[in-house]
């Protein structure tokens, strides 16, 4: 048993003619990030204090879609989302539409602390915020030139917009996973274990572009896109409809603790035989610091590090990136 983590910056049709100035700047981002986790952990930081550390980092990088980088709603604003779980506890607290707030997850983890609740949404997240004197900003700061032109194509073909490709056409007669769907592939999230088997799992995102107002998606929902408990911690992204349909982050947890599954084994029967292939994927770690970061999408920005000293960061399968 030792120290694991685990975190992504998204999964989807990531082409592999993905551009250099597109692809570089995310694997810069997750190769910081996983280094600031892993010096935490090795300086005896609790696992929920780390997962909480590395996801603002990831909000505040703005090429992946949380934090900084969120897309936009169809009026062209940003509502943020995050969700924090610790597994020991089974203490959680998750928010949703954000429009002020810096780092979403860690006003996840006041409403946790420093509440009876567990979700706070919209107005009285924002609220919440101020009474606690987290760090606000004009809602302006979020809004980046490209979620500008990406809601400005989704919006002239009435189309829904998905990072790294092409509009694709909404078709309502044909319900298309990408098209109508969550963009998620820029979600951020972070699971990690310490040397006791002590777990936390954390998760943010800006959503989907052009998304409906008030749209909430799987990553604040305990259980579908954020979980932890004293087998494993997950973190999920992708599809956030198919996501919450399917319960992923807490099948995984399910099946360890009624089937007795592995974690890798239970991690990929949820991500490759029961969800719809192209929707998503996940990273996950368990008490005795295995790592699981499956997908069935064309790729997803991930990485981890171990104790043992195995370290990865990648994009596509099969492709570890030096």
């Amino acid at each position: 048993m030792g120290w694991a983590i685990a975190l992504h910056g998204g999964a989807g049709d990531i082409p592999r003619s993905l551009p250099p100035e597109r692809r570089q700047p995310r694997e810069e981002a997750l190769r910081h990030c996983l280094h600031v986790g892993v010096e935490a952990l090795k300086a005896k930081m609790p696992p929920l204090d780390v997962v909480e550390l590395v996801v603002r980092e990831l909000e505040n990088v703005p090429n992946f879609n949380a934090g900084r980088g969120s897309v936009l709603t169809t009026r062209g604003t940003v509502e943020m989302e995050a969700a924090i779980m610790d597994g020991n506890t089974m203490k959680c607290g998750a928010v949703s539409g954000l429009t002020t707030v810096v780092n979403a997850i860690s006003l996840a983890r006041l409403v946790m602390d420093k509440t009876p609740h567990i979700y706070l949404a919209f107005d009285g997240a924002e609220e919440f915020a101020r009474q606690q004197g987290v760090e606000t900003v004009d809602s302006s700061h979020f809004i980046t030139a490209e979620n500008i032109e990406r809601l400005k194509q989704a919006k002239e073909a009435n189309r829904v917009q998905v990072d790294y490709t092409q509009p694709i056409k909404n078709d309502t007669e044909k319900e298309t996973p990408l098209a109508n769907g969550d963009s998620q592939i820029g979600t951020v999230g972070c699971v990690a274990v310490d040397s006791h088997g002590n777990l936390a799992s954390a998760t943010s995102t800006g959503g989907l572009v052009n998304k409906m107002v008030g749209r909430i998606g799987d990553t604040p929902v305990i259980g579908a896109g954020t979980y932890a408990n004293e087998l494993c911690a997950v973190s999920a992204t992708g599809i956030g409809e198919a996501i919450i349909r399917g319960t992923v982050a807490r099948d995984v947890a399910a099946l360890m603790e009624f089937k007795g599954l592995s974690l890798i084994a239970a991690a990929n029967c949820v991500v490759q035989e029961r969800t719809p292939k192209g929707t998503l994927g996940l990273v996950a770690v368990s008490a005795t610091g295995e790592v699981a970061m499956p997908f069935n999408t064309t790729g997803m920005f991930r990485a981890c590090a171990t104790e043992d000293g195995h370290s990865e960061i990648a994009i596509w399968p099969a492709a570890k990136i030096e």
